[in-house]
């Protein structure tokens, strides 16, 4: 069984996101999504919502393509995620050049503790590649109109979110 990471604060999903995950499919017959604990980001929501969302929103995409996707909380390093699931791929999305700077130098610290784990990187869509969590969530916060960089629901968890 060829089993893919694809590692992520998620916090929220956004549509480049799922456009990384419906690909990766492609590439493996079991998808782990390593939802990251990383409390030193300050999430906007908690892991178990972040988990949730990830599920919700990936049932689909696993019944389209056939392949397992499960949520699977961390907070070890990647490498060792990647091992505690089985995987022999991790997957990473890239948006831009500074994206592939950064983890350029991930792939190499992750090579020299375990060359067994090879790295993908896949460039989101075009009409993906601006989108980042950070930024949905700061128009959303400003009043801002999401709907074009999320799914409906979370686009709803946002605001529920950001209405507390």
């Amino acid at each position: 069984m060829r089993i893919g990471l694809y590692p992520g604060t998620f916090d929220p999903v956004t549509l480049g996101h799922l456009d990384i995950i419906t690909r990766a499919c492609a590439m493996v017959d079991r998808l782990v999504i390593g939802v990251a604990i990383n409390r030193d980001k300050g999430p906007l929501f908690p892991l178990e919502e972040r988990v949730a969302m990830i599920e919700a929103e990936c049932a689909a995409i696993a019944a389209k393509t056939g392949t397992e996707i499960v949520a699977h909380p961390f907070e070890n390093l990647l490498i060792d995620c990647a091992r505690d699931v089985g995987a022999k791929l991790i997957i990473r999305g890239l948006r831009a050049v500074a994206d592939f700077e950064y983890e350029f130098q991930m792939v190499g610290m992750n090579r020299a503790m375990d060359s067994s784990i090879e790295t993908v990187f896949l460039m989101a869509e075009a009409r993906h590649q601006a989108i980042a969590s950070k930024l949905v969530k700061e128009i959303a916060r400003l009043g801002g109109d999401v709907s074009k960089f999320v799914t409906p629901a979370v686009k709803d968890a946002l605001t529920r979110k950001l209405a507390d």
